[in-house]
């Protein structure tokens, strides 16, 4: 009978994961999270922060925030929404990327809105960290209802200090405003219609800033093509630069370092991004 329970406790052993061990929070500077377990990111390496163009008020904000957070000072959640391809991941990485290279203490820490349920679990790991952090979830967006992952969020955001740490800050990006869609039907729930408004607006509420990013003009496009293409001395056409987009249907900071990109590739020059 020993044997056997021997063997059952051998084999149930080997079954059983083994607990993955936590980074050294102070080694690397931007990890991410899969809900289980925190990852360093081989090669984080973000855009300058001076390439940033067309959306000077914006990363400005962005950077002093930061900037207060890397220094043990008040700072605030932020919510950077707008227009696809507009520079709102860009602005996050860069600014992350220009206060390390300051010398300021901060890490940032990457997680998948598939893994927002496990948020709790990884905000009791960050509140070991001896130096600030900025948690990054891109593209957040809730369809349908307001659900148990936008009340969940928006409870642990609520709970401040208490639920994470004041060295902790969320950053975000959303094509929407407010997060979770909005409709006509609002206003015909049961319910008293501006509570329904309410609850969908209070998960944004939460951010204490919100930076908005909007659909390019040509010139500011143009301008942004100019300003990647200046760096790696390459020539730049702007009419070409103008059909490049018009090809893509629509104009912004994605769509012009793709087109620096194609510049590069015909002129065999190999881009440090």
């Amino acid at each position: 009978m020993d044997d056997a329970l021997a063997r059952i406790a051998a084999a149930l052993e080997r079954l059983a994961p083994n607990a993955a061990a936590t980074p050294d929070l102070e080694a690397h500077p931007a990890y991410r999270w899969d809900g289980k377990t925190l990852v360093p990111i081989e090669g984080f390496e973000p855009i300058d922060y001076a390439l940033l163009t067309g959306i000077d008020a914006q990363k400005e904000a962005c950077l002093e925030n930061t900037r207060r957070l890397a220094r043990g000072h008040a700072a605030h959640d932020i919510l950077l929404w707008g227009a696809r391809g507009t520079g709102k991941s860009a602005t996050v990485a860069a600014c992350v990327g220009q206060v390390q290279k300051e010398g300021l203490p901060l890490a940032m820490v990457e997680i998948a809105t598939d893994d927002l349920r496990s948020l709790a679990t990884l905000f009791s790991l960050l509140r070991a960290a001896r130096r600030p952090i900025i948690l990054y979830i891109d593209d957040l967006g809730f369809d349908g209802d307001f659900g148990a992952d936008a009340r969940a969020l928006r409870s642990l955001l609520q709970g401040g200090a208490s639920a994470r740490g004041s060295h902790v800050r969320l950053y975000a990006t959303s094509n929407r405003r407010h997060i979770v869609p909005r409709s006509m039907g609002e206003q015909d729930d049961p319910i008293n219609p501006r509570d329904v408004v309410d609850d969908r607006m209070a998960l944004s509420d939460r951010f204490g800033l919100s930076l908005g990013f909007h659909a390019l003009d040509q010139d500011a496009y143009v301008a942004i093509v100019r300003r990647y293409a200046a760096r790696y001395e390459l020539d730049v056409d702007p009419l070409a630069a103008i059909q490049w987009a018009t090809q893509r249907g629509s104009r912004s900071g994605r769509v012009a370092w793709q087109y620096v990109v194609e510049l590069a590739g015909r002129a065999g020059i190999t881009l440090d991004r």
